[in-house]
């Protein structure tokens, strides 16, 4: 059984002044389907700390922002929880020395490091998602896509995401676990839980 690796780097533009969601299922499905890969996983990760990957149902209506409506709903979800980046020292992040290193790695000004936000909402969604390949189509689901979102609005950036598809080239047989039963997950009380409890005669007794 031949197992292989394969990985893409695709480059993003995101527009700042608000997030960016990037729809990338295309490319992606367009990677796994040259990989030659029949069965296996893909992974599709940030190469930044202030972007997320989220699979997640296109919702087809665009507002004036260019965004999606699940998008937009998303990002005022966060807004609440993570408020916009407005004005100076409105998080601890970034502090003196941090700002001093931006300087030296040439950033065009201390407003690029005014981006707190987009790293704290980076933290709670992750960087990465990994998808199923079965007979050499992502398992997504029937409503699944593949997005990037860029959290980091403060100015128009270059994106990179990174891509790897691993598998084997061949079949895999018959995936389904005890013959396709449906599991019984529910609770399944001992005798000593289907006992009197006490506080529930005390009740009874009212």
């Amino acid at each position: 059984m031949e197992f292989r690796v394969v990985q893409k780097e695709l480059e993003l533009q995101s527009r700042g002044w608000v997030p960016t969601f990037h729809d990338v299922t295309k490319e992606v499905n367009e990677i796994v389907a040259a990989s030659g890969i029949k069965n296996g996983t893909c992974t599709v990760a940030s190469h930044h700390t202030t972007c997320s990957v989220m699979i997640q149902e296109c919702s087809h209506d665009i507002d004036s922002f260019d965004l999606e409506y699940l998008q937009h709903d998303l990002l005022d979800i966060m807004r609440k929880m993570i408020p916009d980046f407005a004005e100076e020292h409105q998080y601890r992040h970034p502090g003196p020395i941090h700002l001093q290193y931006g300087r030296f790695v040439d950033e065009p000004g201390d407003f690029t490091s005014m981006n707190t936000d987009g790293h704290l909402r980076s933290v709670f969604f992750g960087r990465s998602e990994a998808l199923t390949i079965k007979d050499g189509v992502l398992d997504g689901g029937e409503f699944a896509h593949i997005y990037f979102v860029d959290w980091d609005h403060v100015r128009a950036r270059r994106r990179q995401l990174n891509i790897t598809v691993m598998g084997t080239t061949e079949d895999v047989g018959d995936r389904k676990w005890n013959d396709g039963k449906v599991i019984d997950t529910l609770r399944k009380y001992t005798d000593a839980e289907k006992a009197d409890d006490v506080h529930f005669t005390l009740q009874q007794k009212r």
